[in-house]
């Protein structure tokens, strides 16, 4: 099975933590050059200098926060001028917004999280795909929620928004499979990430719990009783985006523990 990534340009998205982090890291490890996007530049700085190496690879970092779409576009088009590099792999992946029920959120909430996902992901797809047609090599990965398949208590924003970029991303995958780009989302469960902290201290605070009352809780809702750690996300992202994925196309793939309870 081939999933060396050597000579593979991949840029990564909310890489200087978490998941993204520890995607990052493993596309190294197969070969990949990767630049790395977060919009706090010394934590990128720091992940910079933890990335392999080893086989001739070259990376580098785009710090430029999704909050503003216009940011995302004068930033990623400077850094396709400098940088004159043709990508083959984009992992779309952006922190969720603030938990809380659908009917008491604003709708500027519903707004602010369409651009930072939606929004941003489009951007950088517009961006990136000409190079991908060019190289007749794509993978646009974006990492988004099982609340796709099942809505989830609680992050009312979150399971909208998340529904519209697994819609967005079947029309890509549709429009752009021909030039053997592939677009596929990764669906994680409850991951050990600084989001799920907070999803925990949120629910803490209203249920009047201990935190590890809570994390005791959601873990009992999964059937392997534990949450996922990043790169267990990150290995499912490196499948994708590698020469073994080539005809896995347009899927939203959970990567859950076995906690969604539909197939």
């Amino acid at each position: 099975m081939n999933l060396h990534l050597k000579n593979k340009n991949a840029l990564v998205c909310g890489s200087s933590a978490g998941i993204g982090k520890a995607s990052a890291i493993l596309l190294t490890s197969l070969g990949a050059n990767v630049t790395l996007v977060a919009r706090n530049e010394e934590k990128l700085k720091e992940v910079l200098k933890t990335l392999d190496t080893s086989q001739g690879q070259i990376h580098n970092y785009v710090a430029v926060d999704f909050s503003s779409p216009e940011n995302v576009q004068i930033e990623i088009d400077k850094h396709l001028i400098n940088n004159k590099i043709n990508y083959h792999i984009l992992i779309n992946n952006t922190g969720g917004p603030p938990a809380g029920q659908a009917i008491d959120a604003k709708e500027r909430d519903f707004l602010s999280a369409f651009n930072n996902h939606l929004i941003c992901n489009h951007i950088l797809v517009k961006a990136l795909v000409p190079g991908m047609k060019a190289n007749k090599y794509g993978r646009i990965i974006n990492i988004i929620s099982t609340s796709v398949k099942a809505p989830l208590h609680g992050l009312g924003v979150s399971n909208t928004i998340r529904g519209a970029v697994a819609s967005w991303s079947k029309t890509l995958a549709n429009e752009l499979g021909q030039y053997n780009i592939t677009v596929n989302n990764v669906l994680p469960g409850a991951t050990a990430t600084e989001r799920l902290d907070a999803i925990i201290n949120n629910k803490s605070a209203k249920a009047n719990k201990s935190t590890d009352d809570i994390a005791h809780e959601m873990m009992n809702e999964v059937p392997m009783k534990r949450f996922a750690q990043p790169d267990e996300i990150a290995n499912a992202v490196c499948f994708l985006a590698s020469e073994a994925a080539s005809y896995i196309n347009g899927i939203n793939l959970p990567v859950d523990g076995g906690r969604t309870a539909s197939l």
